[in-house]
């Protein structure tokens, strides 16, 4: 039997509950509500409280807050809230209920361990359904660790799904599907070269947040893009959610990953929540402040305007839910060291009221001049659901963008496709036409051809229409233009020519995305020809399909070694990992442009052919000890001869010919051999490289 503890009025700030002399401080806003009552338990899934305490407005309100000091009331215990007030749906877009358990948006950890979204969409009491949180702990000992300030010309990132990656048996882990396993797995991200893990959301998400066909298939929400609390690491990823351990254990992985050199971004989800649309559920910001947290019909208030095509859309330009998300990315990197974010449709988070996009939105500003995140890297997906398409025209300089537009080039070029050979060398080159007239950089372009959403590279290959049946939406849902090929025979298949053609292209897609300027993105399990079986929506698909089968490592150690090396061999040029534009003057005093551009012939780029596929570039080194590159391009179906520039006192070495067998492939700088002629022909669909050395 717990204590009956003693109270005081408390302070407004800050939010949330936060452990101070020897007590425990609670605060939460909420303009409209009428009574609050703070609920206190022993565990996160036990039926009642031990104290309910009862608010006063005279004495435990502030402006819009509610709060109070528990004397002696130390950190592990769970809580809840429960708030009354008008319930004004279609006037004023209020949802109060009093007798609805509701958790903290500020909680630091919470628990859905008897969580059901059912019964948090119907009206009355859900305690025995409701989410938890707890009172944190935040002592911790970091080591010495602080956030990484890797240059972003030199970041590769690499997109991965922190369940996903370690959920497999092959895994062999000790706890799958965690930060935890995540942890054991670093020295392959290590082997592999990147710089930067950009981890699918891990703030605490609705797993039940799927569509009811989906969810009578036994399937649920497995991406995360359902947030509910954004200060607390997804229980769903902890070893040990019930004992409250969740920030420790984050805490875990961001320093392992710094100690073996690795950032740290996470995907993050301010456009929407996981309370969906007028019949959603009530989780918490629905059920203290909805008039405020969501983009509202100006006449009839239960219709929420829906931007991001998940039911709802945050008002993010409004104070203070600008304030609370500033207030949030601040918190995970003083308190958690996380390195950068990537915002899912950030476009939506520029409009205003009414959904008008606004020119210079208060909060992509606020987020960008915020001295705390002056260093950490930001990343818009910039577009949303409705058509609002921002790619190089986001609000602000700092921010970089998934750049679909070099996702579609490289796409359509690899395929075969015709009339694209200026738009491609621009895209190499970090896309100055999106970026240059804006005073921005190659490093605002990250450069990807997959990512989570859409075809894993090798189903890019192997398929030409999706094949999302397993979601239980009849295959409705996912992208319908994917630009993929199939190269005879849609799927698994034996014929060697065409398993030998898709290897082929997968290869091709690595070497021309690390030898682009910009930042490279990788999505994670590309480099061992993960396949989705054409599958290009997988959110809803925590199994085999989406998870990563470490076997593969083995079967596919070729594909690997691929990608491990051309990672090797963009980290040694320096030419490539530039900060700023190509300007075509010479470099290092030695007369020779920085780049120089061929076709079939040298200097001779095939601008003005509508039917060219060959695409050639000289690209001189920047450095006094750094190799030029020659690399030439070739999707057309002929073989072409070419010939490589002569440049006194250095020799030609090949370094990569896609159309080879391993190890020929590509070959480690330590085992080059120089050329023995002065041209070399290359296959249909192939891409070469050669880098020189000074001549002793």
């Amino acid at each position: 039997m717990q204590k009956e503890y003693q109270l005081s009025p408390g302070n407004p700030y800050p939010s949330g509950s936060r452990a101070k002399n020897k007590g425990v401080n609670f605060s939460i806003f909420s303009r409209y509500a009428t009574h609050v009552e703070l609920l206190l338990f022993d565990t996160s899934d036990c039926d009642e409280p031990f104290q309910t305490i009862v608010l006063q407005e005279e004495i435990n309100r502030t402006f819009f807050s509610w709060h109070v000091y528990v004397a002696e009331l130390p950190t592990g215990i769970w809580y809840a809230w429960r708030m009354d007030g008008p319930n004004q749906v279609r006037e004023a877009g209020l949802h109060f209920d009093k007798d609805k358990q509701l958790i903290d948006p500020w909680a630091r950890a919470v628990s859905d361990k008897r969580w059901s979204r059912k019964a948090a969409c119907m009206p009355g009491d859900n305690k025995l359904t409701a989410m938890r949180c707890v009172v944190t702990d935040d002592r911790y000992d970091w080591e010495g660790d602080v956030p990484l300030r890797i240059r972003s010309e030199r970041a590769i990132v690499y997109e991965l799904h922190v369940g996903g990656f370690t959920r497999h048996s092959s895994s062999k882990v000790d706890h799958p599907g965690t930060f935890s396993g995540l942890i054991e797995k670093i020295p392959y991200l290590k082997a592999l070269g990147i710089t930067h893990v950009e981890l699918l959301p891990v703030m605490a998400f609705d797993e039940q947040d799927v569509p009811k066909n989906t969810a009578d298939m036994g399937l649920k929400n497995y991406w995360g893009y359902s947030t509910h609390s954004f200060f607390s690491p997804h229980p769903g990823y902890c070893v040990t959610p019930e004992q409250g351990t969740h920030v420790q254990e984050f805490r875990d992985l961001v320093k392992a990953l710094h100690q073996a050199g690795i950032g740290v971004i996470m995907d993050v989800v301010f456009n929407h929540t996981a309370e969906a649309g007028a019949d959603g559920p009530i989780i918490n910001f629905r059920g203290i402040g909805d008039d405020i947290f969501y983009h509202h019909d100006a006449n009839n208030k239960s219709i929420l305007h829906d931007y991001t095509g998940c039911g709802n859309t945050v008002n993010a330009n409004h104070p203070l839910v600008a304030n609370f998300i500033i207030k949030c990315l601040e918190y995970w990197v003083r308190e958690m060291h996380v390195d950068g974010f990537r915002f899912d449709l950030a476009s939506a988070l520029a409009r205003g009221e009414g959904g008008k996009v606004l020119h210079d939105p208060p909060l992509l500003w606020g987020i960008e001049l915020s001295a705390r995140l002056a260093k950490t890297k930001l990343i818009a997906e910039a577009w949303d659901a409705v058509g609002l398409y921002q790619v190089g025209s986001f609000p602000g300089y700092r921010w970089a963008e998934w750049n679909g537009r070099y996702r579609d080039v490289i796409r359509r070029f690899v395929r075969g496709d015709n009339g694209l050979i200026n738009e491609l060398a621009t895209r190499l080159c970090g896309s100055n036409d999106l970026y240059e007239h804006k005073g921005r950089l190659p490093i605002n372009s990250i450069n990807f051809v997959t990512c989570h959403d859409g075809f894993t590279l090798y189903d890019l290959f192997s398929y030409n229409e999706k094949h999302n049946e397993a979601n239980g939406e009849n295959n409705q849902d996912g992208c319908n233009n994917s630009l993929s090929f199939n190269y005879g025979i849609e799927g698994e298949t034996e014929d060697a020519s065409i398993l030998a053609l898709r290897r082929k292209q997968a290869k091709n897609v690595f070497a021309m995305l690390l030898l682009s300027h910009g930042v490279p993105m990788l999505l994670a399990g590309d480099e061992l020809l993960n396949s989705q079986g054409g599958n290009n929506n997988c959110y809803c698909q925590d199994n085999e399909l989406s998870w990563i089968d470490w076997s593969m490592t083995e079967k596919n150690a070729d594909m690997l070694r691929f990608v491990q090396l051309m990672i090797a061999l963009r980290k040694r040029h320096p030419a490539i990992m530039r900060r700023r534009f190509l300007t075509g003057k010479p470099v290092n005093g030695r007369g020779m442009a920085e780049i120089q551009w061929h076709g079939t012939e040298l200097n001779k780029p095939l601008w003005d052919d509508p039917e060219a596929r060959v695409l050639a570039f000289t690209l001189a080194g920047v450095e006094s000890n750094e190799a030029d590159l020659h690399v030439v391009m070739n999707m057309s179906g002929q073989q072409v001869t070419i010939e490589l520039p002569v440049i006194a006192g250095r020799l030609w070495c090949l370094s990569l010919d896609t159309s080879l067998q391993a190890p020929q492939d590509i070959v480690d700088s330590q085992q080059q051999k120089a050329m023995d002629e002065n041209c070399y022909q290359l296959n249909t669909r192939t891409i070469v490289v050669f880098e020189n050395r000074i001549v002793e």
